[in-house]
């Protein structure tokens, strides 16, 4: 049986509505983090003290569960000593971490992806051979967010009585940069413009209904968990 799926417009959003948007928002994307720490006592210190607060513990607490001494666990979470291996293993056990946990923030690599205009990777999926174009144009795998994100440049050409139908795990956001298209997604029609976005549910049936002005181009953001499969 499909999934039911449901659509919130943004612009016309009700007064019980606004708290769960409001929640999802939280987040401020221009908010910096602190710095990378370049000290390995300081950045094991900040992830003990880290973790440790957020179990709600006090040092106090931590010290019992590990046997290591209150003045020593304020001389590692200040950064003040290098703490032996047996020592952080006994921390790790304790905190419910793995022992590398506490040095993430030592040297830590962002990765970043640069594709030059007309330069993304292009690729074959359903759809290629009814003049459908896919070029990726970026992909990190194994990140720090634990989600895949793919970006695609999708570019419809030629037109036809037949189009692909997707349906996979994750959520898709697409947004219109040329053209006409009437794209489904489960039992709704939407006519998309340029300047129009679409941001839905990808476990629901989707993709192009009817070409309405050729040629089209729209971007294609799919994302889901980086521990499952990547989409076909």
């Amino acid at each position: 049986m499909a999934k039911k799926t449901a659509e919130i417009d943004i612009g016309r959003t009700t007064d019980d509505e606004r708290p769960a948007l409001k929640a999802a928002f939280s987040q401020d994307p221009h908010a910096l983090r602190e710095p990378k720490e370049n000290n390995l006592e300081i950045a094991i210190g900040h992830e003990v003290r880290a973790f440790r607060k957020k179990l709600g513990i006090t040092v106090t607490d931590l010290a019992t569960a590990t046997g290591i001494s209150l003045g020593m666990l304020s001389k590692i979470e200040n950064g003040n000593i290098s703490p032996s291996l047996t020592t952080l293993q006994s921390l790790s056990r304790a905190l419910g971490v793995p022992v590398t946990a506490f040095f993430r923030r030592y040297e830590e690599v962002r990765n970043a992806v640069f594709v030059k205009a007309g330069e993304g990777v292009e690729l074959e999926r359903r759809g290629t051979r009814a003049g459908h174009q896919y070029n990726l144009l970026g992909h990190i795998d194994n990140n720090t967010a634990g989600v895949i994100v793919e970006p695609y440049l999708i570019t419809l050409t030629a037109d036809s009585d037949t189009f692909p139908a997707f349906q996979h795990e994750g959520m898709e956001f697409l947004y219109m940069l040329e053209g006409e298209v009437v794209y489904r997604h489960g039992d709704r029609l939407f006519t998309m413009q340029p300047g129009d976005s679409l941001f839905f549910d990808a476990d629901a049936r989707h993709g192009p209904e009817e070409l309405v002005k050729l040629p089209i181009r729209y971007l294609s953001i799919i994302s889901y968990p980086q521990t499952r499969g990547a989409i076909s």
